[in-house]
């Protein structure tokens, strides 16, 4: 298959999911809406995943696992949460096949198999998590409960995209209880910020924190809190979530708790969550139309060593140089790969590695033995130099700190230039045809000017910004009153 990608400004939607396919992230599979994450891109996935998990542990929550099935009475306990998934849910109705009589080697349902009670399959986990935190929690002794789950989740997607949104996903999702309602906002508020800092000093992404509209909100919360991104085609994109969900879920399943004045009450609880859905941001916020470009705190390598030889001799002597270097690198915990395939030319090593986005690229050639030299090329500027060997691992520690900067305010850069301010309905329309991005307007606060908007331009409220200010105007859209205003765009 030919590695040249389309462009980005002829058909981003085409770019992306090229890129995907050719830089070997994910393939469609068999299952209509469902996706294959291959070894490249679930390594990049596995260090998303290790380093959320060390946050996580670090704020004192600890990992479990609940069943993938629901009864659909436990689903549907907490009514909003149920009328909220309804639509997306995948059910289980019998529990058995058989040999279908009328096609030989064929089978089918057996009609006596059909289950006393349907199963859901979990499209999120709170029914059964909740169901089950009930047995767990007596007294105010038991809390604060702390509980994370890495799983996957089932929602049925009429339209997919690999990783953007698919009829089946990985995801994490914390389910916290707490004593006080001040414990639980506490809580809702940490997570989003630990959310925040890995995706921008990690995915090196620049996000807004802040709160969705009640429109917005996760079913059965009482608030949301979020992280929105911008890729580079203008469409926002919700990086993560974490919903305060009141009392909600221990009144549906009655959790009650026995305080230390001797009172049951209701426990107050959260719920919060990311998924493969960061590895489309991923993609988009960074890549370029030669591949992906990974920053080097997420590279599954974060340098790829290729030598250029004639001969055997030469190949056993830029190996002895290479296994230098990376004895060198992995010292100061940089991973590297040694590219020593006798089946592909550099040149195809070098297309490949620049497809996939490998941070640096170490070349070594005849010319390099004689002079101590190796050519060092950046995957982010696509610039090479002639590096002293003597200097090497200096300057490689060096440059993975410039690139994940770098590209975190390249990413900042063209949020600034894309984020613009307009106190009327058409100055709105205009920049979302233009700019695109995010756009800064006052709304009146009411569910109907929001849907309103939406209709007529596909762009909705991503968030009320957690450091807007108090400022009197009207709404852009109704020029009712307004006292601040709230970030529009058109999203994934």
């Amino acid at each position: 298959m030919s590695k040249k990608l389309t462009s980005r400004a002829e058909d981003y939607s085409k770019w992306y999911n090229e890129l995907v396919v050719k830089a070997d992230l994910a393939e469609n599979s068999a299952v209509r809406g469902c996706m294959v994450i291959k070894p490249y891109g679930y390594a990049i996935w596995e260090k998303m995943q290790a380093e959320l998990d060390r946050m996580f542990k670090e704020t004192g929550h600890q990992n479990a696992y609940f069943p993938l099935f629901v009864p659909k009475s436990l689903f549907e306990a907490e009514e909003k949460n149920a009328e909220g998934f309804a639509k997306e849910c995948a059910v289980v109705t019998h529990y058995r096949l058989q040999n279908d009589p009328d096609n030989p080697g064929k089978l089918r349902v057996d009609p006596e198999a059909k289950l006393e009670e349907e199963l859901v399959v979990r499209p999120t986990s709170e029914a059964i998590i909740w169901n089950t935190y009930k047995g767990w929690i007596q007294s105010y002794r038991d809390l604060p409960l702390l509980i994370n789950q890495w799983a996957n989740v089932v929602r049925w997607e009429m339209r997919t995209r690999l990783f953007l949104r698919t009829a089946e996903f990985l995801w994490q999702e914390g389910h916290t209880a707490h004593e006080t309602k001040a414990e639980a906002l506490i809580e809702a508020e940490l997570m989003n910020n630990v959310y925040a800092t890995f995706v921008e000093n990690f995915m090196a992404i620049p996000v807004i924190k802040g709160t969705k509209t009640e429109s917005e909100r996760f079913a059965g919360a009482d608030e949301t809190y979020c992280i929105e991104a911008l890729m580079q085609d203008g469409k926002a994109l919700q990086a993560g979530t974490s919903h305060f969900l009141g009392q909600n879920f221990a009144k549906a399943f009655d959790v009650k708790f026995t305080s230390k004045e001797g009172k049951q009450d209701y426990v107050w609880a959260t719920s919060w969550g990311v998924s493969t859905r960061l590895m489309g941001a991923l993609i988009m916020t960074h890549s370029d139309d030669h591949g992906l470009v990974l920053p080097p705190n997420l590279a599954p390598n974060q340098v790829v060593i290729v030598p250029i030889y004639k001969t055997d001799e030469q190949f056993e002597e830029i190996s002895k140089i290479a296994n230098l270097i990376i004895s060198d690198l992995r010292a100061k915990n940089i991973s590297v790969k040694y590219d020593n395939r006798t089946t592909y030319r550099p040149g195809a090593k070098f297309a490949q590695h620049e497809l996939q986005g490998v941070p640096l690229r170490i070349a070594i050639g005849p010319k390099d033995l004689e002079n101590g030299t190796v050519e060092l090329a950046r995957r982010d500027t696509l610039t090479k130099e002639i590096v002293s060997l003597d200097l090497l691992t200096g300057i490689v520690e060096g440059l993975m700190t410039e690139i994940q900067e770098t590209l975190y305010k390249k990413a900042f850069d063209f949020r600034a230039t894309h984020t613009t301010e307009v106190d009327t309905f058409d100055e709105f329309k205009a920049a979302l045809k233009n700019t695109g991005g995010f756009i800064s307007a006052h709304w009146d606060g009411t569910i109907e000017t929001e849907d309103k908007i939406k209709e007529l331009t596909k762009a909705t409220i991503r968030c009320i910004p957690e450091d807007s200010v108090e400022e009197e105007g009207v709404c852009v859209f109704s020029g009712k009153p307004s006292n601040r205003r709230v970030l529009f765009a058109k999203a994934y």
